[in-house]
């Protein structure tokens, strides 16, 4: 049954130890075929079934995930069977240098130090992490350094690419420190067994000057000053206005005592000089 067989085989290796394997179901395959991968990475090996298939809406078998997946030197030999009624019809075979098909993860620990009395500023990482390369010289890279826009002008990006670059580390000339730039890095093989394909771009890195993100930022910003501000006025009329307060002055109970005491005094002597001239009075008309 010829062209029943399945078509676009594509397997990629990712994130160091996954692979995905993919086709396209056989151009003349029936609707009850089913498909069936088995694999093994090195000749002395024994061949191993899919654990983890990719199904299409009707269930039929389109891709199969791995795990685990150790990149040997040697050839990896994939067989995948197309079968129907639980007989083999038809079947595709492939062997395929694994190292070909990884997709390199993005260069690791990507770091910016700049000197603003050289003008220049000193790009550094890491190798991308492999399975089963080791040294540095493996790789080379590719770095674009972009000049982020002023949000605020009408102002383009303008970028600067270099490639081929190895080692850990790459001099940026020409540095300006009242501009903000951004860096991100790439690699690929450099003469040995490693994909000849460009990996993952690293996560942009930002440097030089900082920015207001926006006109609305800015204006927040300044809002929020102006709220503090006044807060801060408000508290201190209120704190003027109670120290300002006339404060009752405490009664002297002693002082108090005294002054009454003196008047009794006082008015119990006339009352005893008023009844001893009234006496006399009294008296001298006897």
């Amino acid at each position: 049954m010829n062209g029943t067989a399945i078509e676009n085989f594509i397997c990629v290796i990712y994130n160091v130890s996954f692979m995905n394997c993919t086709w396209h179901v056989g151009s003349t395959a029936p609707g009850d075929t089913q498909y069936f991968l088995y694999w093994k990475s090195s000749r002395t090996e024994d061949f191993m079934g899919c654990q983890n298939y990719i199904k299409d809406n009707c269930g039929k078998h389109t891709g199969c995930r791995f795990q685990n997946v150790t990149i040997e030197n040697e050839m990896a030999h994939f067989l995948v069977n197309a079968s129907r009624n639980g007989q083999t019809i038809e079947s595709y075979e492939n062997k395929i240098a694994l190292y070909k098909i990884e997709k390199l993860t993005a260069p690791l620990n990507v770091a910016v130090n700049c000197t603003g009395v050289s003008y220049s500023c000193e790009i550094q990482w890491q190798p991308p992490r492999t399975s089963h390369v080791k040294r540095d010289a493996c790789f080379k890279y590719e770095i674009v350094i972009e000049n982020t826009a002023d949000p605020e002008k009408s102002t383009k990006d303008t970028s600067k690419t270099k490639r081929n670059i190895t080692g850990r580390s790459y001099i940026f000339q020409n540095f300006n420190a009242e501009k903000r730039y951004s860096v991100k890095i790439r690699a690929t093989d450099n003469g040995c067994l490693v994909s000849t394909n460009w990996g993952e771009w690293s996560t942009p890195v930002e440097f030089g000057r900082e920015h207001p993100t926006s006109t609305s930022g800015y204006m927040l910003f300044l809002l929020s000053v102006i709220t503090a501000s006044l807060i801060f006025f408000l508290c201190i009329i209120t704190c003027l206005k109670a120290t300002s307060a006339p404060v009752p002055q405490p009664k002297d109970p002693f002082h108090e005592i005294s002054l009454m005491h003196f008047q009794t005094e006082h008015e119990n002597q006339l009352i005893k000089h008023e009844t001893e001239e009234v006496i006399t009075t009294i008296e001298e008309m006897a």
